[in-house]
């Protein structure tokens, strides 16, 4: 049963959490910024015909934004599907990144750097 199918069997100011993990499982992705958004995704490609070098063709691309309110309520749905979402704007603006790239191996750098100053000491 495919996610467009599914998420017709919740229902807004009715199911909850539970219902909605019972009818579509675990979220693929929650909200960065809001704990109470859950994303679904589900996307099923097939090989093409001849006549398109059996380069895979993409059947489906769907998404599904589920919200709840504080007590758990599903309050908003969202269904994206491959057609509508290309009417989708995304926002221009662009976070900042605190991590600085080589970052990792820096700070792990330094910190066996240290390590080695103290056991010399030692």
């Amino acid at each position: 049963m495919y996610l467009e199918n599914r998420q017709e069997l919740l229902e807004i100011n009715v199911s909850n959490k539970n219902d909605v993990i019972n009818k579509l499982g675990q979220p693929h992705t929650k909200s960065i910024k809001e704990e109470d958004t859950w994303i679904y995704i589900e996307r099923t490609k097939t090989k093409g015909k001849i006549y398109t070098l059996g380069k895979n063709v993409l059947i489906n691309n769907n998404v599904l934004v589920v919200s709840f309110n504080e007590k758990g309520i599903v309050n908003e749905k969202i269904f994206y599907n491959k057609d509508n979402m290309k009417d989708y704007k995304f926002s221009k603006i662009e976070t900042e990144n605190e991590i600085k790239k080589g970052s990792f191996v820096k700070s792990f750098l330094q910190s066996l750097r240290q390590k080695m100053q103290q056991n010399s000491r030692n």
